[in-house]
Protein backbone atom coordinates (compact mmCIF):
# COMPACT_ATOMS: atom_id res chain seq x y z
CA UNK A 1 0.00 0.00 0.00
CA UNK A 2 1.54 3.70 -1.05
CA UNK A 3 2.27 5.76 1.86
CA UNK A 4 -0.66 8.32 1.92
CA UNK A 5 2.37 11.28 3.30
CA UNK A 6 5.24 9.82 1.14
CA UNK A 7 4.03 12.74 -1.58
CA UNK A 8 4.03 15.33 1.22
CA UNK A 9 7.38 14.85 2.04
CA UNK A 10 8.90 14.09 -1.14
CA UNK A 11 6.76 17.71 -2.05
CA UNK A 12 7.96 19.50 0.57
CA UNK A 13 11.86 18.44 -0.52
CA UNK A 14 11.09 19.86 -3.75
CA UNK A 15 9.16 22.65 -3.36
CA UNK A 16 9.69 23.70 0.77
CA UNK A 17 8.12 27.19 0.63
CA UNK A 18 4.81 26.28 -0.78
CA UNK A 19 4.42 23.65 2.03
CA UNK A 20 5.88 25.84 4.72
CA UNK A 21 3.59 28.50 3.84
CA UNK A 22 0.54 25.66 3.61
CA UNK A 23 2.13 24.80 6.97
CA UNK A 24 1.17 28.68 7.89
CA UNK A 25 -2.15 28.38 6.71
CA UNK A 26 -2.94 25.51 9.02
CA UNK A 27 -2.12 27.47 11.90
CA UNK A 28 -3.81 30.56 10.95
CA UNK A 29 -6.95 28.28 10.48
CA UNK A 30 -6.40 26.79 13.79
CA UNK A 31 -5.62 30.55 15.53
CA UNK A 32 -9.00 31.89 13.71
CA UNK A 33 -11.11 28.50 14.44
CA UNK A 34 -10.40 28.06 18.60
CA UNK A 35 -11.08 29.06 21.24
CA UNK A 36 -7.79 31.37 23.04
CA UNK A 37 -8.70 28.86 25.92
CA UNK A 38 -8.27 25.86 23.83
CA UNK A 39 -5.31 26.97 22.33
CA UNK A 40 -3.54 28.13 25.43
CA UNK A 41 -4.14 24.71 26.98
CA UNK A 42 -2.49 23.35 24.18
CA UNK A 43 0.43 25.19 23.98
CA UNK A 44 0.89 24.35 28.06
CA UNK A 45 -0.03 20.52 27.15
CA UNK A 46 2.77 20.63 24.59
CA UNK A 47 5.50 21.65 27.16
CA UNK A 48 6.51 17.79 28.65
CA UNK A 49 6.07 16.02 25.18
CA UNK A 50 8.06 18.48 23.02
CA UNK A 51 11.00 18.80 25.79
CA UNK A 52 10.85 14.98 26.26
CA UNK A 53 11.05 14.76 22.38
CA UNK A 54 13.80 16.78 21.94
CA UNK A 55 15.74 15.29 24.37
CA UNK A 56 15.26 11.33 23.19
CA UNK A 57 16.31 12.64 19.83
CA UNK A 58 20.02 13.32 21.38
CA UNK A 59 20.19 10.23 22.73
CA UNK A 60 18.97 7.66 19.74
CA UNK A 61 20.63 10.00 17.61
CA UNK A 62 23.98 9.34 19.58
CA UNK A 63 22.76 5.54 19.27
CA UNK A 64 21.59 4.80 22.58
CA UNK A 65 17.53 4.54 22.65
CA UNK A 66 16.44 5.91 25.69
CA UNK A 67 12.83 4.67 26.51
CA UNK A 68 12.96 5.44 29.83
CA UNK A 69 12.13 9.62 29.32
CA UNK A 70 8.96 8.69 31.13
CA UNK A 71 10.71 7.98 34.20
CA UNK A 72 12.42 10.89 33.72
CA UNK A 73 9.81 12.98 33.09
CA UNK A 74 8.41 11.92 36.23
CA UNK A 75 11.00 12.07 38.66
CA UNK A 76 11.60 15.40 37.94
CA UNK A 77 8.12 16.66 37.66
CA UNK A 78 7.71 14.95 41.79
CA UNK A 79 11.31 16.36 43.04
CA UNK A 80 9.82 20.15 41.31
CA UNK A 81 6.84 19.60 43.32
CA UNK A 82 8.47 18.28 46.68
CA UNK A 83 11.48 20.87 46.70
CA UNK A 84 9.33 23.57 46.37
CA UNK A 85 6.86 22.47 48.87
CA UNK A 86 9.77 21.54 51.29
CA UNK A 87 11.10 25.48 50.16
CA UNK A 88 7.77 26.72 50.72
CA UNK A 89 5.35 27.43 47.89
CA UNK A 90 5.10 31.35 47.37
CA UNK A 91 8.19 32.53 49.16
CA UNK A 92 11.61 33.53 47.30
CA UNK A 93 15.47 32.40 48.63
CA UNK A 94 17.86 34.61 46.91
CA UNK A 95 15.47 37.02 45.70
CA UNK A 96 14.24 33.37 43.39
CA UNK A 97 11.21 32.05 43.80
CA UNK A 98 10.96 29.00 45.05
CA UNK A 99 9.50 27.39 41.92
CA UNK A 100 12.48 28.04 39.86
CA UNK A 101 14.65 26.51 42.44
CA UNK A 102 11.79 22.94 42.60
CA UNK A 103 12.48 23.66 38.46
CA UNK A 104 15.99 23.72 39.09
CA UNK A 105 15.90 20.17 41.40
CA UNK A 106 13.51 18.69 39.26
CA UNK A 107 16.03 19.38 36.46
CA UNK A 108 18.95 18.27 38.46
CA UNK A 109 17.19 14.96 39.35
CA UNK A 110 16.35 14.02 36.27
CA UNK A 111 20.00 14.75 34.99
CA UNK A 112 21.10 12.34 37.70
CA UNK A 113 19.33 9.30 36.83
CA UNK A 114 20.14 9.95 33.29
CA UNK A 115 23.91 10.02 34.17
CA UNK A 116 23.04 6.59 36.02
CA UNK A 117 21.49 5.39 32.78
CA UNK A 118 24.24 6.14 30.54
CA UNK A 119 26.77 4.53 33.00
CA UNK A 120 24.94 1.15 32.92
CA UNK A 121 24.19 1.45 28.97
CA UNK A 122 27.65 2.87 28.02
CA UNK A 123 29.95 1.36 30.76
CA UNK A 124 28.17 -2.24 31.80
CA UNK A 125 26.85 -2.62 27.77
CA UNK A 126 23.39 -3.34 29.21
CA UNK A 127 20.72 -3.99 26.92
CA UNK A 128 18.94 -0.87 26.74
CA UNK A 129 15.56 -1.40 26.15
CA UNK A 130 15.39 -3.45 29.22
CA UNK A 131 17.17 -0.22 31.22
CA UNK A 132 14.94 2.12 29.64
CA UNK A 133 11.95 0.08 30.69
CA UNK A 134 13.59 -0.30 34.72
CA UNK A 135 14.82 3.27 34.99
CA UNK A 136 10.47 3.64 34.27
CA UNK A 137 9.52 1.43 36.36
CA UNK A 138 12.08 2.83 39.10
CA UNK A 139 10.75 6.19 39.11
CA UNK A 140 6.84 4.73 38.66
CA UNK A 141 7.23 3.67 42.04
CA UNK A 142 9.75 6.05 43.95
CA UNK A 143 7.70 8.83 43.49
CA UNK A 144 4.37 7.44 44.66
CA UNK A 145 6.42 5.97 47.47
CA UNK A 146 8.60 8.80 48.69
CA UNK A 147 5.12 10.82 48.47
CA UNK A 148 3.41 8.45 50.50
CA UNK A 149 6.23 8.93 53.41
CA UNK A 150 6.05 12.58 53.22
CA UNK A 151 2.29 13.05 52.46
CA UNK A 152 0.87 9.98 53.50
CA UNK A 153 -0.58 9.82 50.19
CA UNK A 154 0.73 8.71 46.46
CA UNK A 155 -0.34 12.47 46.22
CA UNK A 156 1.70 15.61 47.37
CA UNK A 157 0.12 19.08 48.74
CA UNK A 158 -0.30 21.64 45.51
CA UNK A 159 2.21 24.65 45.80
CA UNK A 160 0.62 26.31 42.74
CA UNK A 161 2.42 27.40 39.82
CA UNK A 162 4.73 29.81 37.49
CA UNK A 163 3.10 33.21 37.29
CA UNK A 164 2.58 34.04 33.21
CA UNK A 165 5.65 36.10 31.55
CA UNK A 166 4.00 39.42 29.56
CA UNK A 167 6.23 40.67 27.24
CA UNK A 168 5.07 44.24 26.49
CA UNK A 169 3.89 45.54 22.95
CA UNK A 170 4.68 42.10 21.76
CA UNK A 171 1.70 40.89 23.98
CA UNK A 172 -0.55 42.63 21.93
CA UNK A 173 0.00 41.48 18.65
CA UNK A 174 -3.78 39.76 17.44
CA UNK A 175 -4.17 36.37 17.18
CA UNK A 176 -0.80 34.99 18.76
CA UNK A 177 0.43 37.86 21.23
CA UNK A 178 -1.38 36.12 23.98
CA UNK A 179 -0.24 33.20 23.10
CA UNK A 180 2.93 33.21 23.11
CA UNK A 181 4.13 36.74 24.48
CA UNK A 182 1.51 36.78 27.33
CA UNK A 183 2.36 33.00 28.80
CA UNK A 184 4.17 30.82 31.56
CA UNK A 185 7.73 30.37 31.55
CA UNK A 186 7.96 26.96 30.47
CA UNK A 187 6.31 27.86 27.28
CA UNK A 188 9.45 29.93 26.39
CA UNK A 189 11.70 27.54 27.63
CA UNK A 190 10.05 24.75 25.34
CA UNK A 191 10.33 26.93 22.33
CA UNK A 192 13.85 27.97 23.36
CA UNK A 193 15.26 24.63 23.66
CA UNK A 194 13.44 23.42 20.17
CA UNK A 195 15.66 26.05 18.29
CA UNK A 196 18.24 25.12 20.59
CA UNK A 197 17.80 21.38 19.49
CA UNK A 198 17.80 22.48 15.54
CA UNK A 199 20.50 24.68 15.52
CA UNK A 200 22.77 22.34 17.28
CA UNK A 201 21.87 19.47 14.99
CA UNK A 202 22.57 21.60 12.10
CA UNK A 203 25.53 23.82 12.74
CA UNK A 204 27.66 22.37 15.50
CA UNK A 205 30.23 20.15 15.06
CA UNK A 206 29.09 18.15 18.80
CA UNK A 207 25.63 18.07 15.91
CA UNK A 208 27.56 16.11 13.18
CA UNK A 209 28.83 14.09 15.88
CA UNK A 210 26.16 12.95 17.76
CA UNK A 211 24.85 11.92 14.32
CA UNK A 212 28.12 10.09 13.29
CA UNK A 213 27.87 8.16 17.00
CA UNK A 214 24.73 6.77 15.64
CA UNK A 215 24.96 5.99 12.35
CA UNK A 216 28.82 4.93 12.31
CA UNK A 217 30.92 4.96 15.09
CA UNK A 218 33.81 3.02 13.79
CA UNK A 219 34.05 6.03 11.35
CA UNK A 220 33.80 8.88 14.09
CA UNK A 221 36.23 6.83 16.55
CA UNK A 222 38.90 6.37 13.79
CA UNK A 223 38.31 10.77 13.11
CA UNK A 224 39.63 10.59 16.39
CA UNK A 225 36.69 11.60 18.53
CA UNK A 226 35.89 9.23 21.76
CA UNK A 227 32.28 7.61 21.47
CA UNK A 228 31.69 6.83 24.70
CA UNK A 229 31.95 10.48 25.52
CA UNK A 230 29.97 11.89 22.72
CA UNK A 231 27.31 9.28 23.73
CA UNK A 232 27.48 10.17 27.44
CA UNK A 233 26.97 13.67 26.72
CA UNK A 234 23.75 12.94 24.95
CA UNK A 235 22.51 11.24 27.25
CA UNK A 236 22.72 13.75 29.77
CA UNK A 237 20.80 16.09 27.36
CA UNK A 238 18.07 13.77 27.65
CA UNK A 239 17.96 14.10 31.18
CA UNK A 240 18.23 17.85 31.09
CA UNK A 241 15.58 17.95 28.60
CA UNK A 242 13.64 15.79 29.75
CA UNK A 243 13.82 17.65 33.50
CA UNK A 244 12.89 20.95 31.84
CA UNK A 245 9.70 19.16 30.80
CA UNK A 246 8.50 16.96 33.64
CA UNK A 247 9.20 20.05 36.42
CA UNK A 248 7.87 22.87 33.88
CA UNK A 249 4.85 21.11 33.53
CA UNK A 250 4.20 20.53 37.08
CA UNK A 251 4.76 23.76 38.14
CA UNK A 252 3.45 25.35 34.99
CA UNK A 253 0.31 23.18 34.75
CA UNK A 254 -0.25 20.50 37.43
CA UNK A 255 0.86 22.17 40.11
CA UNK A 256 1.14 19.20 42.28
CA UNK A 257 2.30 15.86 41.91
CA UNK A 258 -0.52 12.71 41.53
CA UNK A 259 1.30 9.71 41.76
CA UNK A 260 -1.85 6.96 41.69
CA UNK A 261 -2.23 4.45 38.57
CA UNK A 262 0.39 5.46 35.60
CA UNK A 263 1.28 9.20 37.70
CA UNK A 264 0.61 12.48 36.95
CA UNK A 265 2.40 12.67 33.46
CA UNK A 266 -0.06 10.33 31.75
CA UNK A 267 2.22 8.52 29.49
CA UNK A 268 3.54 11.56 27.83
CA UNK A 269 7.03 10.69 27.74
CA UNK A 270 6.10 7.71 25.54
CA UNK A 271 3.92 9.59 23.18
CA UNK A 272 7.28 12.15 23.00
CA UNK A 273 9.27 9.09 21.44
CA UNK A 274 6.39 8.46 19.03
CA UNK A 275 6.54 12.04 18.58
CA UNK A 276 9.84 12.28 17.20
CA UNK A 277 9.47 9.05 15.57
CA UNK A 278 7.26 10.89 13.58
CA UNK A 279 9.12 13.69 12.91
CA UNK A 280 11.63 11.81 11.66
CA UNK A 281 13.77 13.14 14.50
CA UNK A 282 13.36 16.28 13.06
CA UNK A 283 13.42 19.02 16.11
CA UNK A 284 10.56 20.98 14.82
CA UNK A 285 8.59 18.37 13.44
CA UNK A 286 8.47 16.92 16.72
CA UNK A 287 7.27 20.46 18.07
CA UNK A 288 4.44 20.19 15.22
CA UNK A 289 3.87 16.07 16.85
CA UNK A 290 3.43 17.75 20.17
CA UNK A 291 1.18 20.10 19.29
CA UNK A 292 -0.78 17.82 17.75
CA UNK A 293 -1.26 15.22 20.92
CA UNK A 294 -1.77 18.57 22.61
CA UNK A 295 -4.27 19.90 20.51
CA UNK A 296 -6.33 16.24 20.87
CA UNK A 297 -5.85 16.36 24.58
CA UNK A 298 -7.09 19.40 25.14
CA UNK A 299 -10.16 18.44 23.19
CA UNK A 300 -10.78 15.83 25.60
CA UNK A 301 -10.75 17.47 28.34
CA UNK A 302 -13.24 20.09 26.84
CA UNK A 303 -15.35 16.93 26.09
CA UNK A 304 -15.06 15.33 29.25
CA UNK A 305 -16.49 18.79 30.81
CA UNK A 306 -19.13 19.24 28.38
CA UNK A 307 -21.18 16.74 29.92
CA UNK A 308 -21.94 14.32 26.30
CA UNK A 309 -22.90 10.79 26.92
CA UNK A 310 -19.98 9.34 26.29
CA UNK A 311 -17.84 7.25 28.45
CA UNK A 312 -14.79 9.31 30.07
CA UNK A 313 -12.56 6.72 29.26
CA UNK A 314 -13.12 6.39 26.20
CA UNK A 315 -12.80 9.96 25.09
CA UNK A 316 -9.31 9.95 27.04
CA UNK A 317 -8.11 7.76 24.41
CA UNK A 318 -8.82 9.99 21.41
CA UNK A 319 -5.49 11.69 21.30
CA UNK A 320 -3.44 8.36 22.00
CA UNK A 321 -5.47 6.51 18.92
CA UNK A 322 -5.16 9.60 16.69
CA UNK A 323 -1.25 9.00 17.18
CA UNK A 324 -1.58 5.69 16.49
CA UNK A 325 -2.91 6.18 13.23
CA UNK A 326 -0.88 8.63 12.54
CA UNK A 327 2.05 6.45 12.84
CA UNK A 328 0.50 3.66 11.33
CA UNK A 329 0.13 6.00 8.15
CA UNK A 330 3.58 7.76 8.42
CA UNK A 331 5.96 5.19 9.70
CA UNK A 332 8.70 4.86 7.55
CA UNK A 333 11.14 6.21 10.38
CA UNK A 334 14.38 5.38 10.08
CA UNK A 335 16.22 4.56 13.09
CA UNK A 336 20.40 5.28 13.03
CA UNK A 337 22.38 2.23 11.91
CA UNK A 338 24.06 1.74 15.29
CA UNK A 339 20.66 2.62 17.67
CA UNK A 340 20.85 0.30 20.47
CA UNK A 341 24.42 -1.33 19.74
CA UNK A 342 26.79 -1.21 22.32
CA UNK A 343 30.40 -0.02 21.15
CA UNK A 344 33.78 -0.44 22.20
CA UNK A 345 36.71 2.05 20.73
CA UNK A 346 38.86 -0.21 18.86
CA UNK A 347 36.29 -3.11 17.63
CA UNK A 348 36.06 -4.05 14.53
Amino acid sequence: MRNPFSGVRSLYARRPIPVILGAVIVVLCFLWGTSPGWQAATLRLAVPIALAAIGGIFAEKSGVINIGIEGLLIVSAFSSIIVTYWLGAGESTLAISHHWWGLLAGVLVSTLFAFLFAIVCIEFKADQIIAGLALWLIALGLAPFISRIVFNSPNTAGVGRFEDVTIPLLSDLPLIGHLLFDTPPQVYIMLGAIAVGWYVFNRTSFGRWVVASGENPKALDTAGVDVRKVRYAAVILSGVFAGLGGAGFALGYLETFAGGGDTAMQGRGFIAIATYLLANYHPIGALGGAFLFAGLDALQIRLQTAGYAVPTELIRTVPHMTVIVVLVLIGRTRLPEAAGENYESGED
